[in-house]
């Protein structure tokens, strides 16, 4: 992931004070700042679906498969299941969201 980028999604999801999309729009006019936005959302439905499924007591499964990870979650309330694939970078973006990384069982990394 192009250093960049990485910068822009962590600022995006900054906890105390996150960095506005409207305030700083031309960080994101260009194409890396577009792909850090697709990321940064992303990864913050991932995180909604992963809280929601911590609470409702589902699991969520992470595992290697072609240098990427692959995480697969058991969704009981429709009886069915979701798999995405993340990059390795992608992935520390995502445990460091509040609440993900406890939903996650990473033991098979």
């Amino acid at each position: 992931m192009d250093p960049f980028v990485r910068q822009l999604v962590e600022r995006l999801h900054e906890a105390g004070a996150p960095m506005s999309r409207n305030k700083h729009f031309h960080a994101f006019d260009n194409p890396l700042g577009r792909q850090a936005l697709t990321i940064s959302k992303r990864l913050r439905a991932f995180a909604q679906v992963l809280a929601k499924l911590s609470r409702d007591g589902g699991a969520a499964k992470a595992r290697r498969v072609d240098g990427a990870i692959e995480i697969e979650l058991a969704l009981p309330a429709v009886k069915g299941r979701r798999v995405t694939r993340f990059e390795p970078e992608e992935l520390e973006l995502l445990c460091a969201m509040p609440g993900a990384r406890d939903a996650l069982d990473l033991t098979a990394l």
